[in-house]
Protein backbone atom coordinates (compact mmCIF):
# COMPACT_ATOMS: atom_id res chain seq x y z
CA UNK A 1 0.00 0.00 0.00
CA UNK A 2 1.52 4.01 -0.93
CA UNK A 3 1.82 5.78 1.52
CA UNK A 4 -1.16 9.06 2.57
CA UNK A 5 0.42 12.13 1.25
CA UNK A 6 0.58 14.89 3.89
CA UNK A 7 -1.23 18.12 3.58
CA UNK A 8 2.39 20.21 3.25
CA UNK A 9 1.28 22.71 5.76
CA UNK A 10 0.41 20.05 8.26
CA UNK A 11 4.03 18.15 7.08
CA UNK A 12 5.82 21.08 8.38
CA UNK A 13 4.40 22.00 11.24
CA UNK A 14 4.86 18.54 11.90
CA UNK A 15 7.92 18.36 11.33
CA UNK A 16 8.91 21.00 13.07
CA UNK A 17 8.06 19.72 16.37
CA UNK A 18 9.81 16.54 15.93
CA UNK A 19 11.98 15.20 18.41
CA UNK A 20 15.78 13.74 18.15
CA UNK A 21 15.27 10.51 16.89
CA UNK A 22 17.58 8.87 19.45
CA UNK A 23 16.16 5.12 19.07
CA UNK A 24 15.48 3.12 16.39
CA UNK A 25 12.03 2.19 16.06
CA UNK A 26 10.21 -1.14 15.47
CA UNK A 27 10.50 -1.81 12.02
CA UNK A 28 8.05 -4.06 10.26
CA UNK A 29 8.85 -7.78 9.37
CA UNK A 30 8.96 -7.26 5.49
CA UNK A 31 10.38 -3.98 5.94
CA UNK A 32 13.07 -5.70 8.51
CA UNK A 33 13.67 -8.62 5.97
CA UNK A 34 14.42 -5.96 3.03
CA UNK A 35 17.25 -4.46 5.20
CA UNK A 36 18.80 -7.85 5.93
CA UNK A 37 18.84 -8.59 2.13
CA UNK A 38 19.61 -5.19 1.59
CA UNK A 39 22.61 -4.80 3.90
CA UNK A 40 24.13 -8.29 2.98
CA UNK A 41 24.13 -7.22 -0.80
CA UNK A 42 25.50 -3.88 0.15
CA UNK A 43 28.81 -5.38 2.24
CA UNK A 44 29.35 -8.08 -0.55
CA UNK A 45 30.28 -5.12 -2.83
CA UNK A 46 33.06 -4.69 -0.31
CA UNK A 47 34.01 -8.29 0.17
CA UNK A 48 33.64 -9.23 -3.38
CA UNK A 49 34.88 -6.73 -5.58
CA UNK A 50 37.91 -5.46 -3.50
CA UNK A 51 41.44 -6.75 -4.74
CA UNK A 52 41.97 -9.34 -2.09
CA UNK A 53 46.29 -8.85 -2.90
CA UNK A 54 45.52 -5.30 -1.70
CA UNK A 55 42.61 -4.23 -0.25
CA UNK A 56 41.93 -1.93 -2.95
CA UNK A 57 37.87 -1.30 -3.23
CA UNK A 58 36.78 0.17 -7.05
CA UNK A 59 34.80 2.84 -7.62
CA UNK A 60 32.76 1.38 -9.12
CA UNK A 61 31.28 -1.66 -9.93
CA UNK A 62 30.95 -3.62 -12.92
CA UNK A 63 32.55 -1.02 -15.21
CA UNK A 64 35.95 -1.44 -15.57
CA UNK A 65 37.79 0.62 -12.65
CA UNK A 66 40.21 2.57 -10.43
CA UNK A 67 40.11 2.36 -7.04
CA UNK A 68 38.38 5.28 -4.55
CA UNK A 69 40.08 6.06 -1.51
CA UNK A 70 36.94 6.66 -0.37
CA UNK A 71 35.42 3.82 -1.39
CA UNK A 72 38.19 2.04 0.52
CA UNK A 73 37.38 4.01 3.56
CA UNK A 74 34.10 2.70 3.23
CA UNK A 75 35.22 -1.43 3.08
CA UNK A 76 37.44 -0.83 5.98
CA UNK A 77 33.86 0.20 7.78
CA UNK A 78 31.64 -2.58 6.25
CA UNK A 79 34.01 -5.40 7.42
CA UNK A 80 33.34 -4.83 11.24
CA UNK A 81 29.85 -5.18 10.23
CA UNK A 82 29.90 -7.95 8.16
CA UNK A 83 31.79 -9.73 11.61
CA UNK A 84 28.62 -8.12 13.35
CA UNK A 85 25.77 -9.84 11.17
CA UNK A 86 27.52 -13.06 10.62
CA UNK A 87 28.55 -12.76 7.13
CA UNK A 88 32.44 -13.20 7.55
CA UNK A 89 34.22 -14.23 10.93
CA UNK A 90 36.76 -12.05 12.60
CA UNK A 91 39.37 -13.71 11.64
CA UNK A 92 38.43 -13.23 7.54
CA UNK A 93 38.29 -9.51 8.28
CA UNK A 94 41.79 -9.13 10.31
CA UNK A 95 43.55 -10.40 6.92
CA UNK A 96 41.10 -8.17 4.64
CA UNK A 97 41.99 -5.32 7.05
CA UNK A 98 45.80 -5.98 7.77
CA UNK A 99 46.17 -6.61 3.50
CA UNK A 100 44.64 -3.34 3.01
CA UNK A 101 46.88 -1.15 6.23
CA UNK A 102 49.73 -2.60 4.92
CA UNK A 103 49.49 -1.82 1.49
CA UNK A 104 48.56 2.17 2.39
CA UNK A 105 51.61 2.10 5.34
CA UNK A 106 54.58 0.58 2.13
CA UNK A 107 52.85 2.30 -1.07
CA UNK A 108 55.32 4.78 -2.10
CA UNK A 109 54.91 8.56 -1.27
CA UNK A 110 56.76 11.77 -2.81
CA UNK A 111 56.50 14.18 -5.42
CA UNK A 112 56.75 12.41 -8.64
CA UNK A 113 53.72 13.12 -11.17
CA UNK A 114 53.59 8.98 -11.77
CA UNK A 115 54.01 6.06 -9.80
CA UNK A 116 53.59 7.64 -6.53
CA UNK A 117 50.42 6.45 -4.56
CA UNK A 118 50.34 9.69 -2.68
CA UNK A 119 52.53 12.41 -0.62
CA UNK A 120 52.55 14.31 3.00
CA UNK A 121 50.48 10.90 4.25
CA UNK A 122 47.77 11.90 1.65
CA UNK A 123 46.79 9.83 -1.43
CA UNK A 124 45.42 10.53 -4.55
CA UNK A 125 41.89 10.24 -5.04
CA UNK A 126 42.12 7.44 -7.76
CA UNK A 127 44.35 4.43 -7.68
CA UNK A 128 45.23 1.81 -9.84
CA UNK A 129 43.67 -1.27 -8.62
CA UNK A 130 46.25 -3.86 -9.36
CA UNK A 131 49.66 -1.36 -8.64
CA UNK A 132 48.04 1.36 -6.52
CA UNK A 133 49.89 4.16 -8.24
CA UNK A 134 47.64 7.11 -8.86
CA UNK A 135 45.57 6.72 -11.56
CA UNK A 136 44.12 9.46 -14.18
CA UNK A 137 45.79 12.15 -12.98
CA UNK A 138 43.80 12.51 -10.07
CA UNK A 139 44.53 14.78 -7.44
CA UNK A 140 46.17 14.18 -3.81
CA UNK A 141 42.83 14.95 -1.81
CA UNK A 142 41.93 15.97 1.30
CA UNK A 143 38.44 14.50 1.78
CA UNK A 144 39.03 11.55 0.33
CA UNK A 145 41.75 10.89 2.87
CA UNK A 146 39.88 11.80 5.52
CA UNK A 147 37.32 9.33 4.51
CA UNK A 148 39.90 6.44 3.99
CA UNK A 149 41.66 7.65 7.55
CA UNK A 150 37.94 7.07 9.33
CA UNK A 151 37.70 4.33 8.05
CA UNK A 152 41.09 2.84 9.40
CA UNK A 153 40.68 4.83 12.63
CA UNK A 154 37.79 2.13 12.55
CA UNK A 155 39.57 -0.43 12.44
CA UNK A 156 42.07 1.22 14.93
CA UNK A 157 39.03 1.21 17.90
CA UNK A 158 36.78 -2.00 16.45
CA UNK A 159 40.46 -4.81 16.99
CA UNK A 160 41.12 -3.86 20.16
CA UNK A 161 42.02 -7.41 21.14
CA UNK A 162 45.33 -8.93 22.34
CA UNK A 163 45.64 -11.06 19.24
CA UNK A 164 48.73 -10.12 17.19
CA UNK A 165 47.53 -9.51 14.57
CA UNK A 166 44.44 -7.11 16.05
CA UNK A 167 47.69 -5.01 17.37
CA UNK A 168 49.27 -4.53 14.44
CA UNK A 169 46.26 -3.32 12.47
CA UNK A 170 45.90 -0.73 15.81
CA UNK A 171 49.89 0.16 15.16
CA UNK A 172 49.38 0.50 11.46
CA UNK A 173 46.26 2.63 12.08
CA UNK A 174 48.52 5.00 14.22
CA UNK A 175 50.84 5.22 11.48
CA UNK A 176 48.71 6.51 9.37
CA UNK A 177 47.26 8.78 10.54
CA UNK A 178 50.20 10.18 12.47
CA UNK A 179 51.60 10.72 8.79
CA UNK A 180 49.34 12.77 7.76
CA UNK A 181 50.56 16.48 7.07
CA UNK A 182 47.52 18.57 7.44
CA UNK A 183 49.71 21.75 8.28
CA UNK A 184 51.07 21.69 5.08
CA UNK A 185 47.77 21.23 3.41
CA UNK A 186 46.83 24.91 4.87
CA UNK A 187 47.83 26.59 1.55
CA UNK A 188 46.10 29.86 2.84
CA UNK A 189 46.02 29.35 6.69
CA UNK A 190 44.00 29.06 9.05
CA UNK A 191 42.20 27.10 5.80
CA UNK A 192 42.64 23.18 5.04
CA UNK A 193 42.59 23.40 0.97
CA UNK A 194 40.99 20.72 -1.20
CA UNK A 195 43.91 18.91 -3.21
CA UNK A 196 47.46 18.93 -4.41
CA UNK A 197 48.70 17.90 -8.25
CA UNK A 198 52.06 17.64 -8.71
CA UNK A 199 51.77 18.81 -11.66
CA UNK A 200 50.78 22.31 -10.87
CA UNK A 201 50.59 22.81 -7.09
CA UNK A 202 48.03 23.17 -4.77
CA UNK A 203 44.25 23.78 -5.79
CA UNK A 204 43.00 26.85 -5.64
CA UNK A 205 39.68 26.11 -3.50
CA UNK A 206 39.78 25.70 0.38
CA UNK A 207 37.36 23.95 2.37
CA UNK A 208 34.90 26.36 3.94
CA UNK A 209 30.79 25.69 4.80
CA UNK A 210 28.98 22.80 5.58
CA UNK A 211 30.08 19.97 3.46
CA UNK A 212 31.21 16.53 3.83
CA UNK A 213 34.58 17.90 4.63
CA UNK A 214 33.81 18.27 8.02
CA UNK A 215 35.49 15.14 9.04
CA UNK A 216 38.89 16.59 7.43
CA UNK A 217 38.99 19.56 10.23
CA UNK A 218 37.82 16.80 12.96
CA UNK A 219 40.28 14.52 12.21
CA UNK A 220 43.52 17.90 11.37
CA UNK A 221 42.33 19.51 14.73
CA UNK A 222 43.50 15.98 16.50
CA UNK A 223 46.94 15.16 15.00
CA UNK A 224 49.29 14.15 17.50
CA UNK A 225 51.94 15.31 14.77
CA UNK A 226 51.03 17.96 12.43
CA UNK A 227 47.76 19.72 13.89
CA UNK A 228 46.07 22.80 12.66
CA UNK A 229 45.06 25.69 15.07
CA UNK A 230 41.39 25.04 16.44
CA UNK A 231 41.33 28.84 14.57
CA UNK A 232 40.78 26.14 11.62
CA UNK A 233 37.32 25.20 12.54
CA UNK A 234 36.24 28.87 12.69
CA UNK A 235 37.14 29.70 9.47
CA UNK A 236 35.29 26.04 8.39
CA UNK A 237 31.90 27.69 10.00
CA UNK A 238 32.77 31.66 9.13
CA UNK A 239 30.57 31.23 6.04
CA UNK A 240 27.69 28.82 7.43
CA UNK A 241 25.59 32.14 7.59
CA UNK A 242 25.04 32.27 4.32
CA UNK A 243 23.72 29.24 3.65
CA UNK A 244 21.20 28.83 7.15
CA UNK A 245 17.81 29.23 6.12
CA UNK A 246 14.32 27.99 5.64
CA UNK A 247 14.09 25.20 2.60
CA UNK A 248 11.05 23.17 1.53
CA UNK A 249 9.75 24.16 5.08
CA UNK A 250 13.38 23.07 7.27
CA UNK A 251 15.07 25.36 8.57
CA UNK A 252 18.93 23.91 8.85
CA UNK A 253 22.18 24.64 7.33
CA UNK A 254 21.63 24.03 3.99
CA UNK A 255 23.88 22.14 1.23
CA UNK A 256 22.45 21.27 -2.01
CA UNK A 257 23.82 17.24 -2.67
CA UNK A 258 22.33 15.10 0.11
CA UNK A 259 25.78 13.15 0.57
CA UNK A 260 27.52 16.11 2.53
CA UNK A 261 24.69 15.32 5.33
CA UNK A 262 25.64 12.03 5.44
CA UNK A 263 29.64 11.58 5.02
CA UNK A 264 31.26 13.04 8.10
CA UNK A 265 27.63 11.14 10.21
CA UNK A 266 29.30 7.77 9.35
CA UNK A 267 31.44 7.98 11.64
CA UNK A 268 30.46 10.63 14.04
CA UNK A 269 27.39 10.35 16.29
CA UNK A 270 26.52 14.16 16.14
CA UNK A 271 23.32 13.32 18.21
CA UNK A 272 23.66 15.95 21.51
CA UNK A 273 26.76 17.76 21.13
CA UNK A 274 27.03 21.19 19.63
CA UNK A 275 29.68 23.61 18.65
CA UNK A 276 29.61 27.16 19.31
CA UNK A 277 27.90 27.47 16.04
CA UNK A 278 25.40 24.58 16.43
CA UNK A 279 24.56 26.25 20.34
CA UNK A 280 23.69 29.63 18.86
CA UNK A 281 20.95 27.82 16.66
CA UNK A 282 19.78 25.54 19.33
CA UNK A 283 19.68 22.50 17.07
CA UNK A 284 23.06 19.50 16.84
CA UNK A 285 24.31 18.40 13.23
CA UNK A 286 22.31 15.29 13.57
CA UNK A 287 19.02 17.00 13.26
CA UNK A 288 20.45 19.70 10.79
CA UNK A 289 20.59 16.35 8.91
CA UNK A 290 17.35 15.19 9.98
CA UNK A 291 15.38 18.59 8.48
CA UNK A 292 17.62 17.98 5.96
CA UNK A 293 16.11 14.82 4.62
CA UNK A 294 12.55 16.47 5.57
CA UNK A 295 13.42 19.09 3.02
CA UNK A 296 14.27 15.94 0.36
CA UNK A 297 10.63 14.27 0.97
CA UNK A 298 8.82 18.06 0.57
CA UNK A 299 10.99 18.66 -2.50
CA UNK A 300 10.17 15.70 -4.05
CA UNK A 301 6.00 16.06 -2.77
CA UNK A 302 6.31 19.42 -4.41
CA UNK A 303 7.71 18.23 -7.54
CA UNK A 304 8.18 21.82 -8.97
CA UNK A 305 10.29 20.17 -12.05
CA UNK A 306 7.62 17.30 -12.86
CA UNK A 307 9.96 14.68 -12.46
CA UNK A 308 8.06 11.43 -13.24
CA UNK A 309 7.89 9.27 -9.94
CA UNK A 310 8.87 12.20 -7.31
CA UNK A 311 6.35 11.94 -4.32
CA UNK A 312 6.54 11.25 -0.44
CA UNK A 313 8.37 7.76 -1.00
CA UNK A 314 10.46 8.79 -4.23
CA UNK A 315 13.24 11.27 -3.06
CA UNK A 316 16.91 11.74 -2.37
CA UNK A 317 18.95 14.19 -4.84
CA UNK A 318 22.50 13.80 -4.46
CA UNK A 319 25.60 13.14 -6.14
CA UNK A 320 25.32 10.35 -8.97
CA UNK A 321 25.72 8.55 -12.29
CA UNK A 322 23.44 10.55 -14.73
CA UNK A 323 22.29 9.54 -18.76
CA UNK A 324 23.86 12.11 -20.54
CA UNK A 325 25.00 15.45 -21.26
CA UNK A 326 21.92 16.84 -23.14
CA UNK A 327 19.15 19.19 -23.70
CA UNK A 328 15.43 17.08 -24.65
CA UNK A 329 12.54 19.22 -25.13
CA UNK A 330 9.80 17.19 -23.34
CA UNK A 331 6.44 17.47 -23.29
CA UNK A 332 7.16 21.32 -23.92
CA UNK A 333 9.53 21.40 -21.04
CA UNK A 334 13.11 21.59 -22.13
CA UNK A 335 14.97 19.49 -19.68
CA UNK A 336 19.15 19.46 -19.35
CA UNK A 337 19.81 16.19 -18.40
CA UNK A 338 23.61 15.38 -16.83
CA UNK A 339 26.21 12.51 -16.59
CA UNK A 340 27.79 12.36 -13.38
CA UNK A 341 26.67 15.41 -11.07
CA UNK A 342 26.80 16.56 -7.67
CA UNK A 343 23.05 16.90 -7.90
CA UNK A 344 20.66 18.94 -5.53
CA UNK A 345 16.92 20.04 -5.29
CA UNK A 346 16.36 22.24 -7.93
CA UNK A 347 17.22 23.19 -11.41
CA UNK A 348 20.18 25.16 -10.12
CA UNK A 349 21.38 22.33 -8.03
CA UNK A 350 21.18 20.45 -11.38
CA UNK A 351 18.21 18.44 -10.73
CA UNK A 352 17.57 16.48 -13.99
CA UNK A 353 15.18 14.23 -12.16
CA UNK A 354 18.00 11.38 -11.64
CA UNK A 355 17.22 10.00 -7.76
CA UNK A 356 19.69 8.17 -6.54
CA UNK A 357 19.03 5.41 -3.77
CA UNK A 358 21.78 6.08 -1.01
CA UNK A 359 19.77 9.77 -1.32
CA UNK A 360 17.10 7.68 1.15
CA UNK A 361 18.91 4.70 2.27
CA UNK A 362 22.03 6.13 3.55
CA UNK A 363 19.60 8.69 5.58
CA UNK A 364 17.62 6.06 7.47
CA UNK A 365 19.61 6.91 10.70
CA UNK A 366 18.33 10.46 10.62
CA UNK A 367 14.75 9.63 9.78
CA UNK A 368 13.74 6.16 9.86
CA UNK A 369 10.14 7.15 9.70
CA UNK A 370 10.46 8.35 6.10
CA UNK A 371 13.45 6.46 4.84
CA UNK A 372 12.33 2.82 5.29
CA UNK A 373 9.09 3.55 3.47
CA UNK A 374 11.15 4.88 0.10
CA UNK A 375 13.36 2.09 0.24
CA UNK A 376 10.41 -0.64 0.58
CA UNK A 377 8.60 1.31 -2.25
CA UNK A 378 11.76 1.74 -4.33
CA UNK A 379 12.10 -2.06 -3.90
CA UNK A 380 8.25 -2.84 -4.87
CA UNK A 381 8.15 -0.64 -7.60
CA UNK A 382 11.39 -1.10 -9.87
CA UNK A 383 13.64 -3.49 -8.27
CA UNK A 384 13.36 -5.55 -11.02
CA UNK A 385 15.05 -2.60 -12.66
CA UNK A 386 17.41 -1.46 -10.22
CA UNK A 387 18.10 -4.44 -7.73
CA UNK A 388 20.73 -6.46 -8.10
CA UNK A 389 23.75 -8.66 -7.13
CA UNK A 390 25.03 -6.15 -4.45
CA UNK A 391 21.75 -4.06 -3.81
CA UNK A 392 20.70 -0.91 -5.37
CA UNK A 393 22.04 0.35 -8.31
CA UNK A 394 23.44 4.14 -8.02
CA UNK A 395 20.55 5.80 -10.12
CA UNK A 396 17.76 5.83 -11.86
CA UNK A 397 15.62 8.12 -13.81
CA UNK A 398 11.90 7.17 -15.14
CA UNK A 399 11.81 10.56 -16.77
CA UNK A 400 14.46 9.40 -19.35
CA UNK A 401 12.80 7.86 -21.97
CA UNK A 402 14.83 8.88 -25.08
CA UNK A 403 16.79 6.92 -27.63
CA UNK A 404 19.75 9.20 -27.53
CA UNK A 405 23.57 8.13 -27.18
CA UNK A 406 24.01 7.64 -23.10
CA UNK A 407 27.00 8.64 -20.89
CA UNK A 408 26.41 5.89 -18.47
CA UNK A 409 23.83 2.96 -17.88
CA UNK A 410 21.13 1.84 -20.65
CA UNK A 411 17.52 2.90 -21.15
CA UNK A 412 14.86 0.22 -20.90
CA UNK A 413 11.76 1.95 -23.02
CA UNK A 414 8.71 2.26 -21.47
CA UNK A 415 10.40 2.44 -17.88
CA UNK A 416 13.46 5.08 -18.21
CA UNK A 417 17.36 5.16 -17.89
CA UNK A 418 18.98 3.07 -15.39
CA UNK A 419 22.31 2.68 -13.97
CA UNK A 420 24.50 -0.02 -14.50
CA UNK A 421 27.16 0.14 -12.05
CA UNK A 422 27.13 0.23 -8.09
CA UNK A 423 29.18 2.93 -6.63
CA UNK A 424 31.75 2.34 -3.75
CA UNK A 425 31.09 5.98 -2.11
CA UNK A 426 26.84 5.33 -2.54
CA UNK A 427 27.37 1.86 -1.33
CA UNK A 428 29.47 2.78 2.05
CA UNK A 429 26.61 4.92 3.75
CA UNK A 430 23.67 2.67 2.76
CA UNK A 431 25.51 -0.12 4.75
CA UNK A 432 27.05 2.34 7.42
CA UNK A 433 23.62 4.37 8.37
CA UNK A 434 21.42 0.90 8.07
CA UNK A 435 23.68 -0.64 10.84
CA UNK A 436 23.90 3.19 12.76
CA UNK A 437 19.96 2.67 12.76
CA UNK A 438 19.64 -0.71 13.85
CA UNK A 439 22.30 -1.00 16.94
CA UNK A 440 24.76 2.23 16.26
CA UNK A 441 27.59 -0.51 15.91
CA UNK A 442 30.24 1.97 13.96
CA UNK A 443 29.09 5.33 16.38
CA UNK A 444 29.62 3.18 19.34
CA UNK A 445 32.72 2.00 18.08
CA UNK A 446 33.89 5.33 17.27
CA UNK A 447 32.92 7.05 20.28
CA UNK A 448 35.32 5.59 22.22
CA UNK A 449 38.14 7.03 19.72
CA UNK A 450 40.55 9.09 21.24
CA UNK A 451 41.02 10.70 17.52
CA UNK A 452 37.66 11.28 17.23
CA UNK A 453 37.11 12.67 20.84
CA UNK A 454 40.12 15.00 20.90
CA UNK A 455 39.29 16.52 17.10
CA UNK A 456 35.54 17.23 18.27
CA UNK A 457 36.81 19.13 21.74
CA UNK A 458 38.92 21.39 20.11
CA UNK A 459 36.76 22.00 17.53
CA UNK A 460 34.66 23.55 20.32
CA UNK A 461 31.67 20.49 20.71
CA UNK A 462 30.82 19.83 24.53
CA UNK A 463 27.89 17.64 25.40
CA UNK A 464 26.07 14.60 25.15
CA UNK A 465 28.57 11.52 24.94
CA UNK A 466 31.91 13.94 24.87
CA UNK A 467 30.99 14.49 28.15
CA UNK A 468 31.57 10.62 29.35
CA UNK A 469 34.54 8.48 29.77
CA UNK A 470 35.37 6.51 26.56
CA UNK A 471 35.72 3.03 27.17
CA UNK A 472 39.07 1.53 27.78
Amino acid sequence: MRKRLIPMAALVGAIATMPLAHAAPAVPGPAAALLDDLSERTFRFFWETANPANGLVPDRYPSPSFSSIAAVGFGLTAYPIGIERGYITRAQARERVLTTLRFFRNAPQGKAAQGMSGYKGFFYHFLDMKTGARSSNSELSTVDTALLIAGVLHMQSYFDGADEQEAEIRRLADELYRRVDWQWAQARPPAIVLGWHPETGMLPYDWRGYNEAMLVYVLALASPTHPVDPKAWDEWTSTYDKTWGTSWGQEHLAFPSHFGHQYSHVWIDFRGIQDAYMRKRGIDYFENSRRATYAQQAYAIANPLGCKGYGANLWGVTASDGPADATITDGGKRRKFRSYAGRGMGKQHYDDCTIAPTGAAASIAFAPEIAIPAITDMHARYGKQIYGKYGFLDAFNPTFDFGIKLANGRRVPGFGWIDTDYLGIDQGPILAMIANHRDESVWRVMRGNPVIRSGLRRAGFAGGWLETEARP
